[in-house]
């Protein structure tokens, strides 16, 4: 059995010294900021590749994933929705449904990346990889399900900071002694994901402060009115922050900078640049932008349907709300990638046994992370303004339990990340933390006076309802 590697930078060092540093800007500075435009639009309308026709690529989209067979479970799905079938036949048709579809958005994204770069395509394949959740989430929004969706928002940013990172540092960390991160983004990233939690303490504490009123008669309207207006407040800076964070990422200071990478990019990324412009897309980019747009209506419709046939599982299992939307909804979300990673471990598994295992990659997988961080800087703020647009009172008073747990899952992965390195025993870390929220979520059964500040209808009406605390 071959040794481990025990120095992540093996391969890098028999690069030529050349291929270690950042490729020379086309342009000397000085020169218009539009030449970067230009190489752009040149770049994405496939000046400098194989012209890829509509025939081949609606054929290389057909056969893009063995997930693809799973489209057939769409009409079943929608006519047991329609028809009214058992839910559980809806469910199951619906979750293959957008396991394919999910899986046709992240080869389009990777298709579509080829055209914009590395840099704007990472960005790209990460808001595309949020479109299930984020479909899920305004599906919840018009419901009026105001808790659940806030407890969905909450799982799904510990998926992405603790399991889906945690399982790739350990499977990728397994063969070599450390693997390294882009230290240009993981400073910026500690930043963002600690302001995105932090705008999610100061409404806890606030509440917490004013101890449910000071009258004593607990929650009121005048005072959900104003962590309403605090919440849109807040959803506005916190996409004002996003958005300053790509420009400086895409486009930073100095002349011929724009798309440009990172003068401390590491040589992996760096490499892997440079094998995306070489690479040859199997689509063109007018078919993959419209692979995309379909892609996103269908996935809208079944995500509807799939939230309308889970309600049975909740009611049948006698599962919490709080479970249901922290880990259930979030893992529902991720089947697609979770399957394919299954696949990939199960086949890297069977070339170790039989002496051909691929070489270990020194690069460490931490797109899951920017995937948490857009989601608290942009897709929170989104729903919470389209809920203000669409008369929903939703607003950034969350759980003070889950607010708790995500104060600890930004701390322990910024200090995982903190040195731009990790390893397989860091990965097992993250997974197991991830359990014990799980464990926790299971038996929590929420807080009542946030459910009670979270309900649709005024204050005594969810109070003659049943919502809130029992007094």
């Amino acid at each position: 059995m071959a040794r481990p590697s025990t120095s992540p930078t093996v391969s890098v060092n028999s690069l030529p010294h050349h291929a270690l540093r950042p490729p020379p800007h086309p342009h000397p500075p000085g020169t218009p900021s539009g030449s970067a435009r230009q190489r752009f639009w040149r770049r994405f309308r496939g000046k400098d590749r194989r012209r890829v026709g509509w025939r081949a690529s609606v054929r290389a989209i057909a056969f893009s994933s063995w997930l693809n067979v799973l489209i057939f479970a769409l009409p079943i799905a929608w006519a047991s929705h329609f028809k009214e079938w058992a839910h559980g036949l809806t469910f199951a048709m619906c979750f293959l449904t957008i396991m394919a579809l999910e899986r046709l958005f992240d080869w389009g994204g990777e298709q579509l990346a080829m055209y914009c770069g590395e840099d704007l395509g990472d960005l790209i394949v990460i808001t595309l990889n949020n479109a299930v959740e984020a479909t899920l989430a305004i599906i919840l929004l018009v419901r009026c399900e105001l808790k659940l969706l806030q407890s969905t928002i909450v799982g799904v940013v510990l998926l992405h900071l603790l399991l889906i990172p945690g399982t790739a540092f350990l499977t990728g960390g397994a063969r070599v002694w450390e693997q390294q991160l882009h230290p240009h983004r993981s400073q910026l990233n500690h930043t963002l994901l600690t302001v995105g939690v932090l705008a999610l303490t100061v409404p806890a504490a606030f509440f917490a402060a004013v101890d449910s009123g000071t009258d004593g008669v607990g929650p009121s309207d005048a005072l959900r009115h104003d962590f309403l207006r605090m919440g849109r407040g807040f959803a506005v800076i916190l996409l004002v922050i996003y958005v300053c964070s790509r420009f400086y990422l895409h486009d930073p200071p100095g002349e011929g900078n724009a798309l440009q990478p990172h003068p401390d990019i590491p040589p992996e990324a760096l490499r892997k640049e440079r094998e995306l412009e070489e690479a040859e897309p199997e689509v063109n980019p007018g078919a993959c932008l419209v692979l995309l747009v379909i892609t996103v209506a269908l996935m809208g419709v079944t995500a509807e349907f799939l939230v309308d046939s889970i309600e049975f599982v909740r009611e049948a299992a006698n599962i919490q709300e709080e479970w249901f939307g922290i880990v259930l909804l979030p893992i529902v979300s991720f089947s697609a990638d979770g399957a394919v990673a299954l696949v990939y471990f199960a086949r890297q598994a069977l070339r170790s046994f039989f002496g051909k295992p691929e070489p270990p990659e020194n690069l460490a997988e931490a797109r899951a992370i920017d995937l948490s961080i857009q989601f608290l800087l942009f897709w929170m703020p989104f729903v919470t303004l389209l809920g203000w647009w669409l008369d929903k009172p939703l607003s950034m008073l969350f759980d003070l339990f889950e607010v708790t747990l995500l104060v600890g899952a930004c701390f322990l992965v910024n200090y995982v990340t903190a040195d731009a390195k990790t390893n397989w025993a860091e990965g097992s870390i993250l997974i197991s933390f991830y359990a014990m929220i799980g464990l926790s979520a299971w038996y929590y059964t929420g807080q009542p006076e946030v459910r009670l500040m979270n309900a649709c209808e005024s204050i005594a009406a969810a109070l003659v309802n049943g919502v809130g605390p029992e007094e």
